[in-house]
């Protein structure tokens, strides 16, 4: 029988802002946390998903900004069945891609660990699953494993989506690779899957892999004590000497031990600057708000 774990996670710095609502198809009632304060998000989304019937189920806009956030651990670690689902307030299932707010304001976002550093489980947002649960990628029926330790905690931007259909002209005309936005934390203390941080981008990494674009933002915690000393790329080969040239390398070359050829970048094989970031996560927004409102077809991508 599979086991459950509940584990809070709240997020590892405060903020007293309180953003004003910002529903693209309804005004909706704002998710309350145990302190009686409202928080809204800037983009959210009225939701309509058709069942075998005529008749439609109707999500409102849930502006979860989770400081009671919880994640709920079904299954063994490092098994097929291992999946970690994000519980509301009231102990329902969300979805971490879609009802985790992007934006925190003054170009701050959500992140949301999949890979702690350090580790080597491939852990990934189920895309196509309901509600989105982390789970280990698989390939022919067996856990994957990067073939080496990732050396900073990596995971996703909530409420973005890189859009199969959309070639770049700015990156070879490579198409997006259909998957939320990746992100390299590069902050010193490794996290704990599902552990939601406030970052900030530092520049982007377009790779190029099998032709599809796979941006790579990268970006620190807020709650780092090096945060405050970079605010763009230039300051993180400053203070963090190095860390561009390994992010890059180790992204390029992570598939050659299973056969398979190296990555490319496109942008000139660097890293973009902050301005570019923020207009890649500008960019990707836009699209999975497109998903949402089904302005685009969802395939076989949960919207639950």
């Amino acid at each position: 029988m599979a086991t459950a774990r509940v584990l809070t996670v709240a997020n590892t710095t405060s903020t007293a802002a309180v953003a004003t609502t910002s529903c693209f198809l309804s005004k909706a009632t704002p998710f309350f946390p145990k302190n009686g304060a409202p928080y809204r998000t800037s983009l959210c989304f009225t939701r309509r998903l058709a069942s075998s019937s005529t008749t439609k189920r109707s999500f409102t806009c849930r502006a979860i900004y989770n400081p009671q956030v919880q994640i709920k651990e079904e299954g063994q670690p490092e098994t097929l069945d291992y999946r970690v689902f994000f519980l509301d307030g009231s102990g329902k299932k969300v979805s971490p891609w879609h009802d985790i707010p992007l934006h925190l304001g003054d170009n701050i976002f959500n992140f949301i660990v999949e890979i702690p550093k350090e580790s080597s489980a491939k852990m990934e947002v189920a895309t196509d699953e309901p509600h989105t649960p982390i789970k280990q990628d698989t390939k022919k029926g067996k856990l994957r494993y990067y073939p080496y330790n990732i050396n900073w905690n990596y995971g996703l931007l909530p409420q973005t989506w890189e859009d199969p259909s959309f070639a770049n002209s700015e990156v070879e005309g490579a198409f997006g690779d259909n998957d939320p936005v990746d992100v390299v934390e590069i902050g010193e203390r490794q996290r704990k899957i599902g552990e939601i941080l406030k970052v900030k981008p530092l520049g982007a990494l377009a790779m190029i892999d099998e032709g599809e674009l796979d941006w790579k933002i990268v970006a620190i915690s807020l709650d780092d004590p090096k945060a405050s000393l970079v605010n763009d790329v230039d300051d993180v080969e400053k203070h963090f000497p190095g860390t561009l040239t390994a992010i890059r390398d180790w992204f390029r070359d992570y598939k050659i031990p299973d056969g398979k050829p190296a990555n490319k970048f496109g942008l000139g094989n660097k890293a973009a600057n902050k301005d570019y970031a923020l207009k890649v996560i500008t960019e990707t927004n836009e699209s999975w708000a497109k998903l949402v409102k089904r302005s685009i077809p969802a395939g076989e991508l949960s919207l639950l």
